[in-house]
Order: structure tokens, then C-alpha cells, then sequence
């Protein structure tokens, strides 16, 4: 499911997924932590989310570069 909600049972990928299809772009990482806890996502996932670096994030390629080294094959856009 794709709509934007962070659904229980959702893997890491997934549920940043569903977080990064929902933001626009460009976009802080305040505002990507904002938007995956009103997205409803794992503690793992804010975790990951706010431990990036302070910056302007141009694209889903942009955010996923620097957390991809933590997902599996899944995360895409």
C-alpha cells in the first residue's frame, strides 16, 4: 500500500517509501521528520530520518544515498 500512511508490519524500506512519496521537494530533514511521524513511522525509521545530516534534500535520490547503505533493494520512488 502506497498511500502515503505508514501501515504496521511495513518494512524499513517500505515505510520510508511511503514517507518520501508524501514529502515535496526540496525538502530539510526537519520537515522529512515531521513528515514521517505524522506518517505514523517506526522509531527505527525517525531514528534513521533525524540522524541525517542538516542540509537541504533536493530529491528521493538525494535522502536515499545517504540511508541506503541501511535498507535493502526496495526503497524506490
Amino acid at each position: 500500500m502506497h498511500d502515503g500512511i505508514v501501515h504496521s508490519g511495513e518494512s524499513i524500506d517500505l515505510q520510508i517509501s511511503d514517507v518520501l512519496s508524501e514529502v515535496r521537494f526540496p525538502v530539510n530533514k526537519d520537515a522529512l521528520v515531521d513528515a514521517a511521524r505524522e506518517a505514523g513511522a517506526s522509531n527505527e525509521v525517525l531514528s534513521m530520518l533525524d540522524g541525517l545530516p542538516e542540509q537541504d534534500y533536493a530529491d528521493v535520490d538525494a535522502v536515499t544515498r545517504l540511508i541506503g547503505g541501511n535498507l535493502g533493494p526496495g526503497l524506490s520512488a
